[in-house]
């Protein structure tokens, strides 16, 4: 069954629409503190879209990202009673739990670490508030994980080029289930686990 190509060449178009950096900035502002999809599904097509951009569309993820962990932090620092309920019957009590550990092991360093690896960075933004780690602190360790991140991508996307486009377009399908099928694992895991 053929899904992917008909889906990859959808969000390349959009990756090519007028107000697609306006859209990057506010799922990148969501991802950060409610928004569900990764800010990379946006932004791994637009850099390879407009390659000449892939700078200020890093640039755009990681700052509206930051700003929107701020919008987590203070949820969590002022809001949590009233989003514990809801925290608790979702998917991200678990992570919530598991930060709250880290935190206390690792402090702001696990903000960083979160920013940059596909950890939900929403859970540790939300839980940095409940803790009321160093504002500051977390604001730095943000900057840096999330722009090591969307930078990495971009630039991969930079990097690859016409060449990286044309293998991706080839095996999408290929590449497509096996996320699925990845993700998956990862439910039937979390589902074990919990």
């Amino acid at each position: 069954m053929k899904l992917f190509g008909s889906l990859y060449e959808r969000v390349m178009q959009w990756s090519r629409h007028d107000r697609a950096e306006y859209y990057l900035g506010v799922i990148s502002f969501a991802e950060s503190s409610f928004f569900p999809i990764p800010v990379d599904v946006m932004l791994a097509p637009m850099a390879l879209a407009k390659r000449d951009r892939w700078i200020r569309l890093a640039g755009i993820a990681t700052f509206c990202s930051v700003l929107g962990g701020v919008v987590g932090y203070a949820i969590g620092y002022g809001f949590f009673g009233m989003l514990e309920p809801w925290l608790r019957e979702s998917h991200y009590w678990g992570w919530h739990e598991t930060s709250k550990l880290w935190f206390d092991d690792y402090g702001v360093w696990i903000v960083l670490i979160a920013g940059f690896s596909p950890i939900p960075y929403k859970a540790f933004t939300i839980t940095a508030g409940v803790a009321m780690l160093n504002l500051p602190s977390f604001i730095i360790a943000s900057i840096i994980g999330r722009a090591g991140r969307f930078f990495l991508i971009a630039g991969l996307m930079r990097a690859g080029g016409q060449r990286f486009e044309d293998t991706l377009t080839k095996y999408i399908e290929r590449i497509g289930w096996a996320v699925v099928l990845i993700a998956i694992m990862v439910l039937v895991w979390i589902i074990l686990r919990g």
